[in-house]
C-alpha cells in the first residue's frame, strides 16, 4: 500500500493532540508517521519496562525519532521484572503513567490474537468483541503492510526479541496457531478472525444498551421474586455483570460460567450461598442478594 491507501484505512479521533504510545516498533512508528502524514500534531510516549538489558536502546532511538521528525517525546521509566504475568504487569504499570487518551499502534493481526487469546480463556460473547478500539487507529491495518510502508521510506525500527520467545502464549497464537488456521483454512484466516471481532462488539453494545435499565439495578435492590420472573438469559446477563471482579492489575473478569449457574440457584431459592472467585461469598438473605469476603466456604441448602 502507498501512503494514501494507508491514510484511508486509519481511524485517528478528531483531537487536537494525538498522543500516540511509541515503542520504537514498526507499528507504532508507522502510526506516528502517519499521523504526522495526515497533519495532526503528536505528541510521542514511549514506556521503558527495563525488562531487558538494552530496553534503554529503545528510549534513545525513539527519542532521537522524534528529534528528527519535530516530534515531542514524554519517556517514563517502570521496572517489570520477568516472571509470571509480565504482560498484565506491564500494561498495569503503563496505564499508571500514560495519558488516558493515548493510542496504540495495534493492526489488524493483534485485533485476531488478542481474539483467539480471549477464546482461549474462554471468554463469552461480552469477551471477544474488540474492546478500546478507539485507542487503536491502525485496527484495519495489516503488519505486514505497514513493515513494506516504512521499508520503502528507508526507516529503520527497533525489534523487540521478547516478540520471537515461545513461551509467551501471545507468540505461539502468532507465529503457530494462526498460520496453522491459514493452513487448515486454505485462506488468510485474519480478516475473518477480525470481523467476528467486531461484530461481536457491535452485538455486545446492543444487548448492553437494551440491558442498561437491570444493570443500573444493584444486587440488593432486587427482590428474587421479581427475579424469579425474569427469563433465564435476562437473569444470567445480570449477574454476569454485577459479578464481574477486577483483578490487581486494573483488569475486569466476568464470573465464569459455572459461577453464574451457581450464583442463579441462590438467586431461585434452591441454595443459600455459594462461593465465588477471589475468595466471595454470594448469599439470599431475605429474598435480597450480596457479596461479601468469605474464605473456605461452601456451598449450602
Amino acid at each position: 500500500m502507498d501512503t494514501p491507501q494507508l491514510l484511508d484505512h486509519c481511524v485517528f479521533p478528531d483531537q487536537p493532540v494525538l498522543h500516540l504510545a511509541v515503542s520504537g516498533g514498526a507499528d507504532s512508528l508507522s502510526m506516528a508517521l502517519l499521523a504526522l502524514e495526515s497533519s495532526r500534531h503528536v505528541e510521542l510516549h514511549h514506556v521503558d519496562h527495563h525488562a531487558r538489558e538494552n530496553s534503554g536502546e529503545d528510549r534513545v532511538f525513539v527519542e532521537e525519532w522524534g528529534r528528527r521528525h519535530g516530534v515531542r517525546v514524554h519517556s517514563y521509566d517502570v521496572w517489570v521484572s520477568p516472571g509470571a504475568n509480565f504482560e498484565a504487569r506491564a500494561r498495569a504499570q503503563r496505564r499508571a503513567v500514560l495519558p488516558r487518551e493515548v493510542l496504540t499502534g495495534h493492526t489488524a493481526d493483534d485485533v485476531a490474537e488478542t481474539f483467539l487469546l480471549n477464546l482461549l480463556r474462554g471468554a463469552a460473547t461480552t469477551g471477544l468483541g474488540v474492546s478500546e478500539v478507539a485507542t487503536m487507529p491502525l485496527r484495519r491495518l495489516r503488519r505486514v503492510d505497514v513493515r513494506e510502508w516504512l521499508t520503502a521510506r528507508g526507516e529503520s525500527w527497533r525489534e523487540d526479541p521478547s516478540n520471537l520467545d515461545l513461551s509467551l502464549r501471545r507468540n505461539r497464537v502468532r507465529h503457530e496457531v494462526i498460520p496453522l488456521l491459514a493452513l487448515v483454512g486454505e485462506r488468510d484466516v485474519t480478516p475473518l478472525l477480525v470481523r467476528t471481532a467486531e461484530q461481536l462488539s457491535l452485538d455486545r453494545e446492543y444487548l448492553h444498551e437494551i440491558s442498561g435499565p437491570d444493570f443500573s439495578r444493584d444486587l440488593g435492590e432486587v427482590d428474587c421474586r421479581e427475579l424469579a420472573t425474569w427469563t433465564t438469559a435476562r437473569r444470567h446477563l445480570w449477574l454476569r455483570f454485577h459479578l464481574a471482579e477486577r483483578d490487581e492489575f486494573g483488569d475486569l473478569h466476568p464470573p465464569t460460567r459455572a459461577e453464574v449457574t451457581r450464583a442463579d440457584e441462590v438467586v431461585l431459592g434452591r441454595v443459600r450461598a455459594c462461593e465465588l472467585s477471589g475468595g466471595r461469598r454470594f448469599e439470599r438473605r431475605a429474598r435480597r442478594l450480596s457479596v461479601s469476603p468469605t474464605s473456605g466456604y461452601a456451598d449450602q441448602s
